[in-house]
């Protein structure tokens, strides 16, 4: 006779699995679903040209280089600032309230609403610099939306390297910056360099932080410098969807975007994994 207590584990363990299927479930129907409204969209001249004939027609190329720029540009932002705020915060800073505060305070920026930090890259980039509604603009706002994550990432990395390997190092003689450099910082790249991967996978889709700093509803041609406007994805996929001359019409290239704005998202996290594996092994070689 089972025991009410196994049973109860039994029931307990059920529902978890249960639980866990309903999110692996409801996750495929989204893909599917996307998938195969938008397949039927999707070629090389989708991929490589620009929309037109009121963008109820045309393909979505200057949105993808306009998000891959954004990418790039906010990467470059948040990489440094991100990777030394978390080496400081770990390494360097006193151990007290201050710095509880500075983590309690970057832990509540990754819950502000996007579009807050769209409307201070508007008032600090786009008025208060001049930068205009540009390029530059835009990567600076989502490189501030990803920093948190970057931070936390990186504190977390270097929380997880032994003391041992630090006290190694400086009994060798090494200097504390040298620790950090040649054996702390190469030791938590594989992390470090996930959590940037994915909070760029994540700020690849916001729509808000753009709408007022550098989307263009439509501007077929690339943009030239950093300080143009450009096509993105996600407002991209929000103008077609909400608003044109012919809604169905261009509601198929709507899930066309969505469902490239999805490869892309899923081709970053892939690539983080495999970062963080090549670092890895690396490191095991080494």
């Amino acid at each position: 006779m089972v025991s009410k207590k196994h049973l109860t584990q039994k029931i307990a363990f059920g529902l978890f699995r249960l639980l866990s299927l309903s999110v692996v479930v409801i996750l495929f129907a989204i893909l599917g679903f996307i998938i195969f409204k938008g397949i039927g969209v999707i070629n090389w001249d989708f991929l490589t040209t620009a929309p037109k004939d009121g963008m109820t027609a045309g393909g979505i190329w200057p949105a993808i280089v306009g998000t891959f720029w954004l990418m790039v540009g906010s990467a470059l932002f948040a990489f440094p600032v991100g990777v030394m705020s978390g080496i400081y915060m770990n390494e360097y800073a006193p151990k007290g309230w201050i710095v509880r505060f500075i983590r309690v305070m970057t832990n509540n920026l990754s819950g502000i609403p996007s579009i807050v930090f769209g409307l201070f890259g508007m008032a600090l980039f786009v008025n208060y610099l001049g930068f205009g509604d540009s390029i530059l603009a835009g990567s600076l706002t989502l490189g501030l939306l990803a920093l948190p994550l970057v931070i936390r990432t990186t504190e977390e990395a270097l929380k997880a390297i032994p003391d041992s390997m630090r006290e190694g190092s400086r009994a060798l003689g090494a200097t504390k910056l040298q620790t950090i450099w040649h054996v702390i910082l190469p030791m938590g790249m594989p992390n470090i360099i996930t959590g940037l991967i994915l909070a760029l996978g994540r700020v690849s889709g916001e729509t808000a932080p753009i709408l007022f700093t550098c989307a263009a509803y439509f501007l077929p041609q690339l943009p030239g410098s950093i300080f143009d406007q450009c096509m993105a994805l996600p407002y991209h996929l929000y103008v077609i969807s909400t608003s044109g001359t012919d809604l169905d019409a261009q509601l198929p290239i709507a899930y066309g975007t969505a469902l490239v704005l999805i490869v892309i998202i899923l081709f970053v996290n892939l690539l983080a994994n495999a970062l963080r594996k090549y670092f890895e092994k690396k490191i095991k070689t080494n």
